[in-house]
């Protein structure tokens, strides 16, 4: 079995008031061996889509390699945004050395309410994905019950949005469309996505994803 590790210690900028929680970055983070395209911080997969969406919402002019300053970019981005990074799987066990949420076994969470009483700032949680089996917003919803919490549908239409008070305080988390190329075939199946393709051709999934991001980033 390999041992899936978190490379990354949770990361909460001065202030922070939402926080990007996903599962677990590809075995290749663990193990050192990324890519040149890959970035050494956190969702820096040259896989991943949440920086090329984020660098065109805000036109941040990223490097995709694998140096200190393409890191320094992303850190410094959520930083001056308020924004930190707490993935809730700290560890599992893979039969099959991949990505997929659905191989993880034996997972250990990290306890992401005990961050959030640290960080009382912190008013969102921006899920990179929804309530499907080993996603962020599945693992959250059995953190909860460990202290007798739940969420609560705030809006039930995608990306859904619900609400838990913690620590004196309501929390309201929003479930994205994955950042993912494996999320492309959910998004094509949406209506939304549907009608705007019709009016345009050339919108795409890309397009979408930077269309349902700038809303909550």
């Amino acid at each position: 079995m390999f041992q899936h590790i978190h490379p990354y210690e949770p990361f909460f900028p001065e202030g922070a008031t939402k926080l990007i929680v996903g599962t677990l970055p590809p075995p290749r983070f663990t193990t050192g061996e990324l890519n040149e395209k890959d970035v050494d911080f956190c969702y820096g997969s040259s896989n991943g889509l949440l920086w090329p969406v984020l660098d065109r919402i805000f036109n941040l002019n990223l490097k995709y390699e694998t140096t200190q300053e393409a890191a320094e970019q992303r850190r410094s981005f959520l930083i001056s945004r308020g924004i930190g990074v707490c993935d809730i799987v700290d560890s599992c066990e893979r039969r099959k050395i991949d990505a997929s949420d659905l191989g993880m076994e034996n997972i250990k969470l990290r306890d992401l309410v005990s961050y959030l009483k640290q960080y009382p700032d912190i008013v969102t949680l921006i899920f990179t994905g929804g309530n499907s089996k080993n996603g962020p917003e599945y693992f959250f919803r059995r953190h909860l019950k460990r202290y007798d919490k739940k969420l609560e549908v705030i809006s039930n239409t995608i990306p859904r949005i619900h609400k838990v008070e913690l620590a004196d305080r309501i929390v309201k988390t929003v479930s994205l469309t994955a950042p993912s190329g494996s999320a492309n075939r959910a998004i094509g199946s949406m209506q939304l996505y549907k009608d705007l393709k019709n009016k345009n051709p050339k919108f795409n999934t890309i397009d979408f994803r930077v269309m349902q991001y700038a809303a909550f980033f």
